[in-house]
């Protein structure tokens, strides 16, 4: 499933941050969204995820317009990894990871054997399966964001968009985390778009790059 994005402005009421985006998100790709600070990726990737109207043009998913979906439909569609690091006490990484099926459990949040086997499969994913039991906040940061991760795969969404999801990593964790990321979409189909500073490690490992002015 591919996002394209036709035309597009974003920004907020008062203020245009960036207009006449032309792009193309395809699935089984890992795109990079590149730019100086202040020109407006966080603002695109909030758009993107649905939480920002756009200002003008449109931002198609599979046909469908994005800014008009219901919150419960862009959550079947989308998944976001942000930048901020995780802090939960009490809270196992399997119990992380199964948030990401709130969008198929219901208002009481009961989970069924096939809910239990794509977390299962998710936290696999990402390499972290001796880690299922372990408390979140007894992780690394990049253990942390593999965790994020696995919580959006667990989503089942044939998008998925991370916000900066290197940020706070070392240069080897770096590395393994986009290398991790161009794998998953290849295998699994998925569009990802990830926003990064990390010129030297995206770059050769993207498929494709957006760079915003």
């Amino acid at each position: 499933m591919d996002y394209i994005l036709q035309s597009l402005s974003i920004g907020y009421s008062h203020k245009v941050i960036a207009a006449d985006i032309n792009a193309q998100i395809k699935g089984g790709e890992l795109t990079c969204l590149i730019g100086r600070n202040g020109t407006g990726k966080s603002t695109l990737m909030r758009t993107l995820a649905g939480f920002l109207k756009p200002l003008g043009g449109s931002a198609l998913l599979d046909g469908r317009d994005v800014s008009r979906l219901s919150p419960a439909e862009r959550s079947h569609l989308i998944s976001v990894v942000l930048t901020d690091r995780v802090d939960i006490d009490g809270m196992r990484v399997q119990d992380l990871v199964s948030v990401g099926r709130q969008p198929y459990t219901g208002f009481f949040g009961k989970m069924s054997s096939d809910d239990e086997e794509v977390v299962n499969k998710a936290i696999a994913d990402v390499g972290m399966t001796d880690f299922a039991g372990r408390q979140v906040n007894s992780l690394s940061d990049g253990e942390r964001q593999k965790v994020m991760i696995a919580k959006a795969l667990a989503q089942q969404t044939p998008v998925i968009l991370l916000d900066e999801p290197t940020a706070f990593l070392d240069y080897p964790s770096k590395k393994e985390m986009f290398q991790m990321l161009a794998q998953l979409c290849h295998e699994q189909g998925k569009a990802v778009l990830v926003s990064t500073h990390d010129l030297d490690i995206a770059l050769p490992i993207a498929d494709s790059v957006i760079e915003m002015k």
